[in-house]
């Protein structure tokens, strides 16, 4: 295994410094003449890493603004004795009585007394390695950012092309340097389009296993040349996603405050950027302002599978899941960022990212919205290759690096006919 992970590592190194030294001007498969290069990109923002010494930087902190908490969230979400439930109206008790709840610095915020979780959890011994893991970080919501890009808003020279209109942040992981290539140059590419939209890309990372190959210095070299990779010092697992999505509220409401609307999703995923911006473009004030959009899971509640992927023991949490976007991809407002980075103070990290949202934004009286253009579940079958059912289409999961080329190239093709 470490052999396959060290030939990995000697390929997309070898494949860094080709596009580095061979590629500054990156080919446009769909371009539009009035779209610039990408901003410039500012090494003071890079932190370097090497495996004998990290240096983290601590950013700014965020304020918290008041904010309520619906009383529909108090009716979806039971007051029960399972210990997700009892830690959520204990932060509600804390929010009714107009205070903010204590949470620890990074350094000693992780749950070091095992009696304590005990104490709480009956049953822990019986939880999987990683929800126990995810238990234990509970309170851990402020990481040090390992690599920055505070300029990636910043005002362009281009007169009238400042703001950001759309902000693509994708979930990847150290390793998926083709997954973001793809990205890159196809739905994910930055630039002004038609009607001087500006969209804006940012790769959201935290750090491999102890025992994984050290990408450090590939990942700094990907971040000074294109501009666009975050990484924060928390270890990359399915639970820490939460994290991750906490993590990019923080840096948007630092340093992206003004985008109108962001898209969040995974790496696999297939983007049409030019429907989504027609159709962001085609809203009303009012509706543009609270959206929050995407394939909308309904009724759904935890999995109680202990092998199933998304298993939620009972005595974790008890009741149903409100309803919420599938985490492959969905759009939110801008506007909703802070009220959603506040609410979360009040709302304990939940394991599974994309429900975490749907509380989030339930707690602010936000529910989230169908749109048939998402389809986080795929196509058919037998149209997975029609590109006129990919035309109209907004998101489609899954898909690899080589055939969202091939999707993006053909439907944005003068000589498709549909």
């Amino acid at each position: 295994m470490r052999s396959i992970q060290a030939f990995s590592a000697v390929v997309l190194l070898l494949t860094l410094f080709t596009i580095f030294f061979s590629s500054f001007h990156l080919s446009t498969i769909y371009s539009h003449k009035d779209q610039p290069l990408s901003p410039q990109v500012h090494d003071s923002d890079v932190t370097t890493q090497s495996s004998k010494q990290v240096s983290l930087t601590k950013p700014p902190s965020v304020d918290v603004l008041n904010v309520s908490v619906s009383e529909d969230l108090r009716k979806t979400i039971p007051r029960n004795g399972a210990y997700w439930n009892r830690l959520l109206y204990s932060a509600l008790s804390i929010l009714d009585q107009g205070n903010l709840p204590l949470r620890g610095d990074w350094s000693n915020c992780r749950e070091t007394n095992p009696e304590r979780l005990q104490t709480n959890v009956h049953d822990l011994a019986s939880y999987p390695v990683l929800l126990q893991d995810f238990l234990q970080g509970l309170n851990c919501s402020s990481s040090p950012v390992l690599i920055n890009q505070s300029h990636k808003c910043s005002s362009s020279q281009e007169e009238g092309h400042d703001q950001t209109f759309l902000l693509f942040a994708i979930k990847t992981t150290p390793g998926n340097f083709e997954r973001r290539q793809a990205v890159r140059d196809t739905w994910g590419k930055e630039g002004v389009y038609q009607g001087g939209l500006r969209v804006r890309t940012v790769f959201l990372l935290g750090t491999p296993p102890p025992d994984a190959i050290d990408l450090s210095t590939i990942l700094s070299l990907e971040a000074k040349h294109f501009g666009d990779v975050l990484q924060w010092d928390f270890q990359e697992s399915f639970f820490n996603l939460t994290l991750k999505g906490n993590m990019f509220l923080q840096w948007t409401l630092r340093n992206c405050p003004h985008a109108s609307f962001v898209f969040s999703g995974d790496d696999d995923v297939f983007v049409n950027t030019p429907a989504l911006l027609r159709y962001l473009k085609s809203l009303p004030a009012s509706q543009a302002s609270h959206l929050f959009v995407g394939h909308v899971i309904k009724t759904a509640s935890p999995h109680r599978d202990p092998n199933n992927k998304y298993y939620i023991p009972l005595s974790f949490y008890d009741g149903p899941y409100p309803a919420y976007a599938g985490g492959g991809g969905f759009v939110i407002s801008g506007s909703l960022l802070q009220s959603l980075y506040s609410v979360s103070h009040f709302i304990p990290f939940f394991p599974i990212d994309d429900v975490y949202t749907g509380m989030c934004a339930k707690a602010l009286g936000v529910s989230p919205e169908i749109h048939p253009g998402f389809m986080t579940f795929d196509v058919k079958e037998q149209d997975r290759g029609n590109l006129c059912v990919h035309k109209d289409l907004i998101m489609i999961h899954q898909r690899s690096p080589v055939e969202m080329k091939k999707l993006w190239k053909g439907i944005n093709s003068p000589l498709l006919t549909c």
